[in-house]
């Protein structure tokens, strides 16, 4: 197969009126690796079609269900068929077609979490690590450039020996019950049968809790959480706290909240060591804040070449020129490609293209879910956390 063509993408999920499909595909487009070729948009066939007219998609690449989708597209030659398919779906509709379109011999991008339950994540974990294809999970923040320089810094023992991690993401929208005002995406993300039984803690705490891990390059070893239902007649949490203990002995505490009323999206992350700081927010995302004892706070800009190799790989614009949350997907992305180009071409890929969330990454979130739920039932301080496979 030819290593210089484009990536052809087959999209399940993103119909009319998607949030998350119309990020993917912008990230994905951005840098020219990939092509939308096939969607199967939607269940329902009519609104498939509408949104491949939309796309301006060939009529007869757009298909009713992913399983016609799957089918279809395999009896195509393999210089037209799609190599990548793109999950874009409520949680629920996560499994059965990542594990059918691995199976069939795609690469796989899915969007976090990964599965509707730990049952189904422990599976499809399995189903992934036999194949030989790519696997994409997009933990979205993990592509900003000023994240992976606080990685690569804290690698590097800059601030010493990590013993303090605090990660906080608090949204403000599901304040009131939306859920009954037609409000689609705040129908499903509250509904434990398509969102899965945790609520913001699945949405948005997994987030967090995958940025605590990757930033500080420690692995959570206990926790204690508590969930809540601020919102009357919600049936899952809205909000929640977790006190977190990691491998070398670091503590950590981690707050997501949907009902923060009046905030936005600001997500957050400052990590400690016994030399100093680092501090990174979403809403100044080229900027991050590096503290020492007795100096003044250092500001370290996107887009300047005193850099390490993780952001600069991950950085497109000059300094001042603001990258966002679609480059962060982006940079998922075009990893990922550069990595499937590089083995079509008997390469080893470069480190710094490997470095995008994937199986491991995403069971790990779904042990995360398991275990907030079990510790907020529990009356003992501490769960173990154990990730099983």
């Amino acid at each position: 197969m030819s290593t210089n063509k484009k990536l052809k993408i087959g999209l399940i999920g993103g119909g009319p009126g998607s949030f998350i499909g119309a990020i993917h595909l912008n990230g994905a487009l951005m840098d020219g690796l990939f092509e939308l070729a096939a969607g199967a948009f939607s269940s329902n066939p009519e609104k498939s079609q509408q949104r491949g007219e939309e796309l301006m998609l060939d009529s007869s690449r757009v298909y009713g269900s992913y399983d016609e989708m799957i089918e279809k597209e395999l009896q195509l030659p393999e210089e037209k068929r799609i190599d990548v398919i793109v999950i874009v779906t409520p949680n629920n509709v996560h499994f059965d077609p990542c594990v059918k379109a691995i199976k069939a011999g795609f690469h796989v991008v899915l969007d976090k979490p990964l599965t509707l339950n730990y049952q189904e994540a422990k599976e499809l974990y399995h189903v992934v690590k036999s194949s030989s294809k790519r696997f994409l999970l997009t933990h979205t923040y993990s592509g900003y450039p000023m994240i992976k320089q606080a990685k690569q810094m804290i690698e590097e023992g800059k601030i010493g020996k990590v013993w303090k991690v605090y990660v906080e993401y608090p949204q403000g929208w599901l304040y009131k019950l939306l859920e009954t005002e037609d409000n689609k995406q705040a129908e499903w993300r509250t509904d434990p049968k398509r969102n899965g039984l945790a609520g913001c803690m699945g949405d948005i705490g997994t987030h967090a809790f995958h940025l605590a891990e990757y930033v500080s390059g420690l692995k959570m070893e206990k926790l204690c959480a508590d969930l809540y239902i601020k919102v009357k007649g919600r049936p899952i949490d809205d909000d929640g706290v977790v006190l977190m203990r990691f491998d070398n002995g670091a503590s950590g505490v981690l707050m997501a909240s949907q009902t923060d009323t009046g905030l936005e999206n600001n997500l957050k992350i400052r990590v400690f060591g016994d030399k100093g700081g680092i501090e990174w927010q979403q809403e100044d995302n080229n900027s991050l804040i590096v503290r020492y004892p007795n100096q003044p706070a250092q500001i370290f800009r996107a887009g300047t070449g005193y850099l390490g190799s993780l952001a600069q790989e991950n950085t497109r614009t000059p300094a001042g020129h603001p990258e966002g949350y679609v480059e962060a997907f982006a940079n998922l992305y075009r990893n990922f490609a550069r990595c499937i180009y590089a083995e079509r071409a008997g390469q080893t890929p470069k480190a710094e293209w490997e470095d995008y969330p994937g199986i491991e990454d995403g069971i790990r979130g779904m042990a995360f879910i398991d275990h907030v739920l079990a510790s907020t039932q529990s009356e003992i301080k501490w769960t173990p956390f154990i990730v099983e496979k």
